[in-house]
């Protein structure tokens, strides 16, 4: 005889342990968002992913706005680390954009200030985190390669490789790229920008 549909809930529940049930909801909605978009997101039906009953989400998460802020909190968690670990500028870039490639959901959550609860902490010190990352790889080429002004190569810096990595995901480069490496070509257009980003 089969396990009642209600214990067979219960043992699901009950297989999670800690912050597994987190990280499944988590999983899940990174799966949804990179096949149809954050807009396809449904925290009834992530719940019907997991196994888990319906309200099991929202005691992580509240709300769709607090998974999708978890979400990018976690994208800049994970990019503030990559870039923090180059060894200067144009790696820092090629890290950028491997990043992107390698976590598109993530990507496209983390720019979408819309969708996202702005006060959250953990969104605010990973933001930050990300950002202090890519500034000090500006700050390390050397004024006369980069110009005066930090703060402006910093954003003509980011400015090229998000653009580069957002058009990229979208599937407009494919002609021009044809066989190329996109991360060698990345590069190739950073060393037109900043002289010693080769370095």
């Amino acid at each position: 005889m089969g396990m009642s549909p209600s214990k067979s809930a219960s043992a699901e529940r009950r297989s999670y342990h800690h912050g597994d049930l987190r990280r499944a909801v988590l999983s899940a909605a990174l799966d949804v968002i990179a096949a149809d978009g954050p807009g396809a997101l449904s925290l009834r039906d992530l719940a019907r992913r997991a196994g888990v009953s319906h309200a099991a989400p929202a005691h992580h998460f509240r709300d769709r706005t607090g998974l999708l802020t978890a979400i990018a909190a976690e994208g800049f968690g994970l990019l503030a680390q990559a870039v923090r670990e180059s060894s200067g500028l144009r790696e820092a870039g090629v890290r950028y954009v491997r990043f992107a490639r390698e976590h598109p959901a993530h990507f496209q959550v983390m720019f979408s200030p819309e969708l996202l609860r702005a006060e959250d902490l953990e969104l605010i010190t990973a933001r930050a985190l990300a950002a202090d990352a890519l500034n000090q790889a500006v700050a390390g080429v050397d004024p006369g390669d980069r110009g005066p002004d930090a703060r402006l190569a910093g954003m003509a810096a980011w400015s090229l490789a998000h653009g580069y990595a957002t058009l990229l995901l979208g599937h407009n480069l494919d002609g021009q790229l044809g066989e190329d490496d996109p991360e060698d070509t990345f590069c190739a257009l950073t060393a037109m920008l900043f002289h010693s980003a080769a370095d």
